[in-house]
């Protein structure tokens, strides 16, 4: 993996936006993750406690979460689970989405991929449910195999499972007017993605290792480094998360939505672009 890169230039208005989420991120940040844990802790994922910004994502398995004490203990960023196919809603979602904002956790939603449904009722259920929030955090697409799934557990063909992602990437950019965000494990990216190039952040797994140390020439914004954390707020295991940048780089996210080690894309009328 490459080392993060730096902006080369800043305009006026992503300079102040950047500034700006600066000090709102000090503010909600009283200490580091002090009580914050990890029931099963792996060795070769120490090292994200180097990295500033962490954060969780979460869905109707935790139960009522108490947004205000998950704010307190230092969480920075939160994906919320929306939706899933093409009419699964999660319980617990505009719960969820609405008490986040309110608790000033910077959120995002993400759908979760089905493999036997078409892709344009995916997208258009999505955009249905989740809100054209300007302040929220680009959306999300978990792409992953549905192995445990009751009713579907075909492995579709990697070229069908490509259209149907970049099918609902562009419905998702379109109606939000942002980047999305695409999250996926080892076995998928390995089967689907490698090689497969995208202009959009990736969201990476991997418990056991740094990203870097699984997936092949792979650059990452977001790393979910466990699934059996604890965060005050929440009963039981939650996943945990990572921004893999510094506190200026998560700024410059904040104010423009876009990837920070992407050189030269900035926020143009809503839409990230490449100059």
């Amino acid at each position: 993996m490459t080392t993060i890169a730096r902006f080369r230039r800043w305009t006026p208005f992503a300079l102040a936006a950047a500034l700006i989420a600066a000090v709102a991120g000090c503010a909600m940040v009283p200490d580091r993750y002090p009580t914050k844990g990890d029931t099963k802790p792996h060795d070769g994922v120490a090292r994200v406690h180097r990295l500033p910004v962490h954060g969780i994502d979460v869905s109707h398995w935790q139960g009522n979460i108490d947004w205000a004490a998950v704010r307190r203990a230092g969480t920075r960023f939160a994906f919320i689970k929306a939706t899933e196919g093409g009419d699964h809603l999660d319980p617990r979602f505009f719960e969820n989405w609405d008490n986040a904002r309110r608790a000033g956790v910077p959120r995002g939603a993400y759908h979760f991929v089905f493999w036997c449904r078409p892709a344009h009722e995916q997208a258009a259920w999505f955009i249905e449910n989740v809100p054209n929030d300007p302040g929220a955090l680009p959306p999300v697409l978990d792409v992953e195999w549905n192995n445990h799934s009751r009713l579907c557990r075909r492995q579709v063909p990697r070229a069908e499972a490509l259209e149907k992602i970049r099918y609902i990437l562009a419905a998702m950019e379109r109606h939000y007017g942002q980047l999305p965000i695409i999250y996926t494990d080892i076995n998928f990216h390995a089967d689907v993605l490698e090689g497969e190039r995208f202009d959009n952040p990736f969201w990476l797994r991997s418990v056991a290792a740094e990203p870097h140390e699984r997936y092949r020439n792979r650059r990452f914004t977001f790393w979910q480094w466990t699934q059996t954390g604890t965060v005050p707020g929440i009963r039981g295991p939650v996943d945990r998360n990572a921004f893999y940048g510094s506190e200026r780089e998560w700024a410059q996210f904040l104010g423009t939505g876009c990837d920070p080690r992407d050189i030269g894309r900035l926020r143009h009328r809503g839409v990230c672009v490449t100059k």
